[in-house]
């Protein structure tokens, strides 16, 4: 069974096709929001190299957020529209899971942390049980000093990921002391064949949909509704 899988929600573009339990190819580009001229010439390159067609795909599946509001609607609609096209089904996986996914099997909590500017951050808390990927959390939006002070009450290490990191790692380091890690650059970031492997899962567990149901997961509104509407931003 062979999955072609897409991560749109940040600067990172990445797509890949897995068959089983093995990755056949991955592409990634981390050079700014230029999905939209540069995602389709990416999923064309990697098909023509391994030789495959859309039709030779099973199973099409998208990283749906939370993340950047114009990324995830270029990656959501790019995956529907093919998988569409072809009759096949799509499987959503959320950006945080795929992140935390990125990072092995370990000891420490995991915290993908996606940046979502003014000291906020979107996050969940991770772990590996008994070999088990598990989310102990809620998805959600919070400051990174509100999240600084959860993690302290774990008592727990802690290993963080995401283009947050970017952003916010001395302000990790010297809050957590200690307590704070921080994930390798091949590791850092959004990369398709995460949501590629949490997709197959999905799919195996009938956790699939038609292609035009599938919505991003934005965890709270783009920043101009919230204007409109005369929230805090």
């Amino acid at each position: 069974m062979k999955i072609l899988a897409i991560d749109t929600s940040s600067m990172t573009a990445a797509v890949a096709v897995k068959e089983g339990n093995m990755v056949l190819g991955e592409y990634i580009l981390n050079d700014g929001h230029t999905h939209s001229q540069k995602l389709i010439p990416m999923v064309m390159e990697l098909m023509s190299g391994l030789r495959l067609k859309p039709a030779d795909i099973d199973v099409y599946a998208a990283s749906v957020g939370p993340g950047s509001f114009t990324g995830l609607r270029i990656g959501v609609v790019t995956i529907k529209s093919m998988a569409y096209a072809v009759k096949k089904p799509v499987v959503g996986v959320s950006t945080l899971d795929a992140l935390a996914y990125n990072l092995p099997l370990g000891d420490k909590l995991i915290c993908p942390i996606i940046d979502a500017r003014n000291m906020q951050v979107y996050t969940a808390i991770y772990s590996w049980d008994e070999g088990i990927f598990v989310r102990k959390s809620d998805y959600i939006a919070l400051t990174v000093r509100e999240l600084a002070e959860k993690l302290k009450e774990t008592k727990r290490q802690c290993m963080f990921c995401g283009d947050g990191v970017l952003v916010h790692k001395d302000f990790f380091k010297e809050t957590l002391g200690e307590k704070a890690f921080f994930a390798p650059s091949n590791l850092l970031l959004q990369r398709a064949s995460s949501v590629a492997e949490l997709g197959l899962q999905k799919y195996v567990k009938g956790q699939y949909e038609e292609p035009f149901v599938l919505t991003p997961f934005y965890l709270r509104k783009p920043q101009a509704e919230r204007k409109f509407a005369g929230e805090k931003v």
